[in-house]
């Protein structure tokens, strides 16, 4: 889950992580409260889960809160890369005199933690990665380990933070660190990490994302957190029901058993669906080893309910979940939806008690079923379908 920046900001002060005093508006009339409040010149921020926001006219500096409501005004509703803007970020202003770099992120490439750290933060920190590698320090941390303050000096040092702040970055270092373990994230950064004329440094902006496999370990803090007005209620729908549901702009309804074949059926249904027009797969559903009838009828019922399927491909390898057990929750899947079930389904089985599996299908005979034996000859055939 990624956070908006005041989810991220209000997660960092929690932990102590210095911040500037704000507080988030989905109206100009609550800006102004909020600029009020904390009084004097305020930053006016969007709060979309997307970059480019200042180039968009998504940031904007006020002098006091009547001026503050009128850049709400402006920013509210502003489309930013597709990314309508429900909130904004009212936050006090503060002059820079440095800006640093600061993150934790989950290393998949080398199964590790890594920090990384850089006194040449900012907007283009990407660009500083890739033309001055040398300018960014990265860090390996154990995760039985952990940053204490003896590691975060390793850190801070490696970077070449100065020293006169050099105190105060280690422990805003152990506070992330904080963070990123007690919260179960797989990304806290801070950039700018900025140094501000009187010298003390705070974190201006912050990205974090959650790991979503710890929900059930924050199940009070993360429910708080979702998004549920930008989240699209098929996949709402489908985490309802626990189902493994990603919505994508196609065709093709997709249902399978594990990850792995899930994502080899989107590549084979999108192939196939180059002889039919550019048809392509309208959804990543995994429904795991538990196929039963109500898992099925739960699956097709959230893809029937997207209007833009025309078809559906059930692919499934029978496993510790047989063929003939899938074949049977199929069938009483399609009694469950009655009329609901109004769309083609090309169903492809493979594995343990495929021979059962087919004949179920078979003797069931339903109207709207095309059992095909191959994978590739039953994209193909849902594809057409489609098409």
């Amino acid at each position: 889950m990624d956070l908006f920046e005041y989810q991220a900001r209000d997660l960092l002060a929690s932990h102590g992580v210095p911040v500037l005093p704000g507080g988030v508006a989905e109206t100009p009339e609550q800006a102004e409260a909020i600029a009020r409040e904390i009084g004097g010149r305020v930053v006016v921020k969007a709060q979309v889960k997307t970059g480019g926001r200042g180039k968009a006219g998504g940031v904007k500096l006020a002098d006091d809160p009547e001026s503050t409501r009128a850049r709400a005004q402006d920013i509210l509703g502003l489309d930013i890369k597709g990314h309508i803007t429900h909130r904004v970020l009212v936050a006090q202003a503060s002059e820079i005199a440095e800006e640093y770099y600061f993150s934790y992120l989950l290393d998949r490439a080398n199964r590790t933690f890594l920090a990384m750290a850089s006194v040449e933060g900012g907007m283009e920190i990407e660009e500083i990665a890739v033309s001055k590698p040398e300018a960014l320090a990265r860090i390996p941390v154990d995760a039985t380990v952990g940053v204490d303050t003896a590691r975060a000096t390793e850190i801070v040092d490696a970077a070449g933070f100065p020293a006169e702040v050099r105190d105060q970055v280690i422990a805003i270092a152990v506070q992330l660190w904080d963070v990123f373990s007690k919260e179960d994230a797989t990304l806290v950064e801070v950039n700018p990490l900025a140094k501000t004329p009187d010298g003390t440094v705070l974190a201006l902006d912050a990205k974090v994302t959650l790991d979503g496999n710890a929900d059930f370990r924050h199940a009070e803090t993360r429910a708080a957190l979702e998004d549920a007005a930008s989240a699209n209620p098929l996949e709402a729908a489908a985490k309802e029901k626990g189902l493994n549901y990603v919505k994508l702009d196609g065709e093709v309804g997709i249902i399978g058993n594990g990850a792995g074949l899930v994502m080899s059926t989107l590549d084979v249904v999108a192939y196939a669906g180059e002889e039919f027009g550019g048809v392509r797969p309208a959804n990543f559903l995994d429904i795991g080893g538990g196929a039963s009838a109500q898992v099925m009828a739960d699956g097709l019922h959230i893809i029937l309910s997207d209007p833009g399927v025309k078809s559906v491909f059930v692919n499934v390898f029978g496993g510790i979940t047989a063929c003939d057990a899938v074949a049977d929750g199929i069938v009483k899947a399609l009694e469950i939806l009655g009329d609901e079930a109004t769309k083609p389904l090309v169903v492809r089985l493979d594995g343990n008690a495929v021979e059962e599996g087919r004949r179920i299908l078979a003797e069931a005979n339903h109207p709207l079923v095309t059992v095909v034996d191959t994978m590739d000859g039953a994209a193909r055939r849902a594809a057409e379908l489609a098409a």
